[in-house]
């Protein structure tokens, strides 16, 4: 938390006079109050993210709960883009979900009944939440505006959760974890531009693309990060399962970005 709190501040340090010159030389383009009501709303649940992440990665492995976290997203997206925004797919993008639902299941075995799964699981309708929402916002103002109001909802919300969070855990050592780690203003600010900055590649997508096609996509990482988990940081309990499953979201996630 305390990483992406000094990112996301940093980030909107940043894009705050950017913005005001690209907003003032696009002629001032409006922000309607809907669009700014749906970018609240994504902020809220983009929050509630970053909570429950926390709160799995402190229950169990990088290479367990990254994969459960955004490989279900992806499938809950295609979900309601499918029934709520009345999106179409192909029968090669039906096939992807049922191998995306059966690498999720892969990548949870080594992690059944483990306190980690629940909030994992949550992390991803958190992660499939927001990205509806953005979808319908996103396309009722300009995506670089809506973008910037995002990151300042953020840069203003994370630090009062925090602090909130703080008061409300009983005695100092909790308090200590929900401020622990310190980052340094300049990997901050480097943390703020890459990860904002694909941020708003994603919003740029969704004013262009269907949510069920972009959703899938930006989950690519998975395989990536199941690795790292088994390679770098040693999580070898169930290493081949976590890894087939973690190919097999990839390969669910491909199929349905076909």
């Amino acid at each position: 938390m305390t990483t992406f709190r000094s990112a996301t501040i940093a980030a909107a340090l940043i894009a705050t006079p950017v913005t005001l010159v690209a907003w003032l030389l696009a002629g001032r383009p409006a922000l309607s109050a809907a669009a700014a009501a749906w970018c609240a709303l994504s902020a809220s649940l983009e929050l509630a993210y970053l909570w429950l992440l926390s709160t799995a990665y402190r229950r169990g492995e990088l290479s367990v709960v990254y994969p459960i976290a955004r490989g279900s997203a992806p499938l809950l997206a295609v979900i309601v883009g499918l029934g709520v925004l009345h999106e179409k797919l192909t029968g090669l993008q039906l096939a992807g979900v049922g191998i995306l639902l059966l690498g999720i299941l892969a990548v949870a075995l080594p992690q059944a009944g483990g306190r980690a799964t629940l909030p994992a699981l949550l992390t991803g309708v958190a992660i499939a939440s927001y990205t509806a929402v953005d979808r319908v916002g996103v396309r009722l103002s300009t995506p670089w505006l809506y973008g910037w109001l995002l990151v300042v909802v953020l840069a203003i919300a994370i630090p009062v959760s925090m602090w909130v969070a703080a008061r409300m855990t009983a005695g100092r050592q909790g308090v200590r974890e929900v401020n622990a780690g310190h980052l340094s203003r300049s990997r901050a600010v480097l943390i703020g531009i890459f990860l904002w900055g694909g941020y708003l590649l994603v919003l740029w997508a969704l004013s262009l693309a269907p949510l069920s096609v972009v959703a899938p996509v930006r989950e690519t990482a998975v395989v990536g990060v199941a690795v790292w988990g088994v390679w770098r940081l040693r999580e070898s309990k169930a290493a081949a399962l976590k890894l087939s499953g973690a190919f097999a979201t990839l390969v669910g996630v491909a199929l349905l970005a076909s």
